[in-house]
């Protein structure tokens, strides 16, 4: 994607359909007259007399316990500067964005305008009171040093300033790793850290905190080593100063064992990889371009264990991986503070997760097959989900161990799974879909590209790498579109109808005539038919001119999949095809079925219907917990239609005993562990979170999802096709663009996994 392109995209992102990233949603009941005199005067009056007798019940009647200040003077922004309180605001919305969606912590951004110490720290200082927590961001050095240091001092709340700590905090469990795989002891390796910033001062502070030795040690800035007998030193530089007899970054890494980059990109050579120790770490952390380029280095150094700060390379140090599960476990026991106690739990438990087993949505959303603990995984991924149940609670414990916790935690068990239902993974998923498609790119056929919203789609899964577009329709309409919005790749585009087309048109004819002859289709009629894009796109798949199919956009969903199954077909063993929807609900993602295709099923197309879900919930890395549902539990009705589920119910035991599945049973149960243990001890769901929901019939599954799509705002995927010899996947008439890039990544991904049947 180009500069231009990317500026415009990052603008519309900001400003549409609401300009920013953040909001505040109301967590009260706030629709009746009761209600508003209860929520304000004169009933708010109660709650604030409480607070006046004890400010500790301002964690019991106010959000406070929940919400985190995340401030700035605009002063160190990202690589952008000084460029002011104000022009940093989208920072601070963005790092509120990534609290709520990795550890649900609600966030007000404060842009503080001015350069003055005092008056920064005076200003924190009266507004804490709002908060539960402070996270400081983008505050030059060193005046940062001495902000995070009063305020740490003078307020009783977890204050953190990001820049040092977090980076500090995941490199450490990397370097951790990194050492005990070289089999060097962390005591003696040699460490060199380029940079003298907050960031440098912080990790390098950290390093010795868990075992590092200060003599093996040498820091650089700009000028070269920081040497004790240099002049006008900073009390931090002062700190890390050595009196060896080093003077370039150059000498400084001869015979060195780890290299630390929080400087500026590509000033690490391959020379100077050359000159260091066996099996060398290299963390070179600077953004967007690395103190050396991650591929140089491997090609370089065979021996060489590599981090960098992006994402697009194996072992990136990411502060996501630690601020929002620091904070998180500093307010659940109400911590007085973050102390170094608290820092060293975050390093030993990411590093300790790194080593447990990567679990199949991290080796799908890297397109890995068996990612393990080792040179290229030494720290855990953003995307693996465990990380709010692993690190809060030792951030937590190590509060409490310290005696800075106000609010013990007592029931381990009941926290995590209170941390496992505070955020569900279903924005997780929608990121592991596209990374999932990236790992193996397919060719994908838009079949209606002369569409806006169907053009903006393949140009986005182009731009992301996800796959290869075809683009099937009026070559005028598509390139003049593209055009509109500057999309300016080298993408095929193909007219079914054109004259250039005719000898492939009757080629697929032919094909098509052959095995459709007996069923009334005539050469003549073959030959029309392939005029239509949905006959000409779905010919291109089967005879492997292209991996997948998307297509629905403009015409309606039956009128749609009838070519698709007559030119498609069915996979072995599959009587009907079937359709699933992905529900991306607060407590993760849901699969409803059948959405769109088997309007009444028998009690055996059910079951069908039960293990083609239970299949395509497998391709994404989940373990299928599913559940019949009915108006009827486990037999209370003698209905037929209650008769019915309960029969598919035992079909499937009997097929597919392992599959973890139990019906009749009504919704509420099935998602209600409490009244499913109390009142059906015996259920095989027990213990289990349903995430797929098998409907009785057609109706029922279609309201359901459209219901809660439209009344919860809750976003859906599909209908997915399921059952289909071929990875073609049919968008709703009019889908979004959102929608159908989504599709459009799960057919490339179905793409991916049928190549692995061949």
């Amino acid at each position: 994607m180009s500069d231009s392109k990317f500026r415009d995209e990052a603008l519309k992102y900001h400003q549409y359909p609401t300009p920013g990233k953040i909001q505040v949603v109301p967590t009260k009941k706030h629709a009746t007259q009761k209600d508003l005199s209860l929520a304000y005067t004169p009933g708010v009056a109660v709650p604030c007399l409480e607070i006046e007798k004890d400010p500790e019940n301002a964690y019991k009647y106010t959000s406070k316990g929940n919400l985190v200040a995340v401030i700035s003077n605009g002063t160190a922004v990202l690589g952008l500067g000084d460029i002011g309180a104000l022009a940093g605001k989208p920072v601070m919305e963005g790092k509120g964005l990534l609290f709520k969606i990795f550890a649900d912590i609600d966030v007000f951004d404060i842009e503080v305008d001015t350069h003055d110490v005092e008056k920064f720290i005076e200003t924190v200082k009266n507004i804490a009171p709002t908060f539960g927590g402070i996270n400081l961001e983008d505050i030059k050095a060193p005046e940062a040093f001495e902000i995070e240091r009063r305020l740490k001092e003078e307020l009783d709340i977890p204050v953190m300033h990001d820049d040092q700590h977090g980076t500090a905090i995941i490199s450490a469990a990397a370097l951790k790793n990194a050492v005990e795989i070289t089999g060097k002891d962390i005591s003696k390796v040699k460490i060199v850290v380029s940079g003298a910033g907050a960031a440098a001062i912080s990790c390098s502070r950290l390093y010795l905190a868990i075992g590092a030795e200060r003599e093996n040690l040498v820091m650089c800035d700009s000028k070269g080593v920081i040497r004790k007998d240099a002049e006008n030193l900073t009390e931090q530089k002062t700190e890390f100063a050595t009196d060896r007899d080093l003077h370039t970054l150059e000498e400084a890494m001869i015979g060195s064992d780890v290299f630390i980059g929080l400087s500026k990109g590509h000033i690490v050579t391959p020379e100077m990889l050359m000159t260091m120790a066996k099996d060398p770490i290299v963390f070179a952390m600077a953004n967007p371009t690395p103190e050396i380029e991650y591929e140089l280095a491997i090609k370089t150094r065979k021996d060489i264990i590599m981090a960098t700060g992006r994402s697009d390379n194996p072992n990136q140090v990411n502060n996501v991986l630690g601020f929002p599960f620091i904070f998180r476990g500093a307010l659940d026991v109400r911590a007085t503070g973050i102390n170094e106690e608290m820092k060293i739990a975050a390093v030993h438990a990411l590093a300790n997760l790194a080593k447990e087993t990567v679990p199949e949505h991290v080796n799908i959303a890297y397109g890995k097959s068996n990612m393990q603990f080792g040179r290229e995984y030494i720290i855990p991924s953003p995307f693996d989900h465990r990380l709010i149940i692993e690190v809060p609670p030792a951030v937590a414990k190590a509060a409490m161990d310290s005696g800075i916790a106000k609010k013990p935690i007592t029931d381990w068990d009941a926290y995590k799974e209170e941390l496992a239902e505070r955020l569900g993974s279903g924005n997780k998923f929608i990121r592991m879909l596209m990374s999932k498609a990236k790992s193996k790119p397919k060719t994908i056929i838009f079949a209606e590209a002369d569409h806006l919203s169907v053009l903006k789609a393949a140009q986005i899964i182009h731009e992301e790498g996800a796959g290869i577009p075809i683009l099937l329709g009026d070559k005028s309409i598509i390139k003049e579109l593209m055009k509109e919005i500057n999309f300016d790749a080298n993408v095929t585009i193909i007219d079914p109808v054109a004259l250039e087309e005719k000898e492939r048109r009757h080629k697929f004819a032919q094909v098509y005539w052959k095995k459709r002859q007996r069923k009334g289709i005539t050469l003549l009629a073959a030959q029309r038919l392939m005029r239509g894009r949905n006959y000409f796109a779905a010919m291109m798949v089967n005879e492997g001119e292209a991996d997948s199919l998307v297509t629905g956009y403009s015409r309606s969903y039956p009128a749609t999949v009838k070519p698709m199954i007559e030119l498609i077909g069915k996979e072995e063993g599959v009587k009907k095809i079937a359709a699933t929807n992905i529900m991306i609900t607060k407590k993760g993602p849901m699969f409803f079925s059948d959405t769109a295709i088997i309007i009444n099923p028998t009690a055996e197309e059910l079951a069908d219907i039960c293990y083609m879900t239970s299949e395509s919930m497998k391709m994404f890395g989940f373990d299928p917990n599913l559940a019949m549902l009915s108006f009827s539990n486990f037999g209370s009705s003698n209905s037929e239609a209650a008769r019915k589920v309960a029969e598919a119910t035992k079909i499937v035991h009997s097929k597919f005993p392992n599959l973890v599945v139990d019906g009749d049973i009504q919704v509420d149960f099935a998602l209600n562990q409490t009244m499913l243990k109390e009142k059906f001890p015996f259920s095989k769901l027990n213990g289990k979170k349903v995430n797929g929901l098998i409907f009785p019939g057609l109706e029922s599954a279609n309201i359901g999802y459209k219901l809660m799509r439209e009344f919860n705002n809750i976003e859906s995927i599909g209908p997915i096709i399921m059952g289909l010899k071929k990875p073609v996947h049919i968008i709703q008439l009019g889908a979004s663009v959102d929608e159908i890039v989504n599709i459009a990544c799960v057919a490339i991904i179905h793409a991916q996994e049928k190549s692995k049947i061949k």
